[in-house]
């Protein structure tokens, strides 16, 4: 496959990020970093089949369509990224780990083997830096005048991994910020229903996590991520219906932790 060392983007590729709901009021900015499995037309099918590009190492399965439904419930904008994961992952410092993953989950990605530096930073300017860019817009527009708002990820995870079947139908992701994340579990934990993960089954604590501390922590934000098992929200509907379910707890916890 050839490796391009140009600009990557043609005419027919999708943009590298879509808005929603751009003027909504709610004092919330929800993203969704793997919202999409596209591949640029230029890096073909990454070497890899569509049942492959398809699976949770492609994407997050049932995420867009669960973050689209939370920002027209809550009335709140959102942002989301236009390429696969597998092209260059939007929630991963460029070129650091995880990236671009020369094997992803057991699968190998032949075109994302042995790239060099130049190839790495084109995809990061035509896949990564133009969504962060949109996300740093909206948050400059969101906080001018000194408007708190808070910040959430939307994502979701695969019902096992590694032979280990994940209890948790929701999970909530963190660091070292209590605002969003306690109100948040507190609310989400009123419903005996729900098994309800604290930085399970992923933890916001890892270094190599980009979004939430490139944009949030670093402007002293209220913020979070969530996720939703994949087997509940693999259908559009369902993931609607998700998000209609953690609406009401996302407002509450966001009007506590803006007090």
């Amino acid at each position: 496959m050839q490796q391009l060392l140009g600009p990557l983007l043609v005419a027919g590729d999708p943009p590298p990020y879509a808005v929603f709901n751009e003027k909504g009021a709610a004092p919330l900015l929800l993203l969704c970093d793997h919202a999409s499995k596209a591949v640029p037309k230029a890096l073909g099918d990454l070497g890899i089949p569509d049942t492959e590009l398809a699976r949770h190492i492609g994407w997050d399965i049932g995420g867009l369509d669960a973050a689209t439904e939370l920002a027209s419930v809550l009335d709140a904008p959102l942002v989301s990224s236009g390429y696969s994961r597998l092209v260059i992952d939007c929630n991963r410092w460029p070129g650091g780990e995880g990236s671009i993953p020369e094997v992803s989950d057991g699968t190998s990605v032949p075109a994302n083997h042995g790239l060099a530096k130049e190839v790495v930073d084109a995809r990061a300017e035509a896949c990564f830096w133009p969504y962060h860019r949109e996300v740093d817009r909206h948050l400059d527009r969101m906080t001018a005048g000194g408007r708190a708002v808070a910040l959430l990820v939307m994502h979701s995870f695969t019902p096992e991994m590694n032979g280990f079947k994940r209890p948790w139908h929701v999970g909530v992701l963190w660091n070292d910020d209590p605002r969003l994340p306690e109100p948040l579990l507190a609310e989400l934990r009123r419903d005996s229903t729900l098994v309800v993960g604290d930085n399970e089954p992923y933890t916001a604590r890892d270094a190599y996590e980009y979004t939430l501390n490139a944009h949030a922590r670093s402007r002293g934000l209220p913020y979070c991520s969530v996720e939703v098992r994949q087997d509940l929200i693999g259908a559009a509907e369902e993931a609607r219906a998700w998000a209609r379910r953690l609406a009401p707890a996302i407002r509450a916890a966001v009007a506590v932790a803006l007090g």
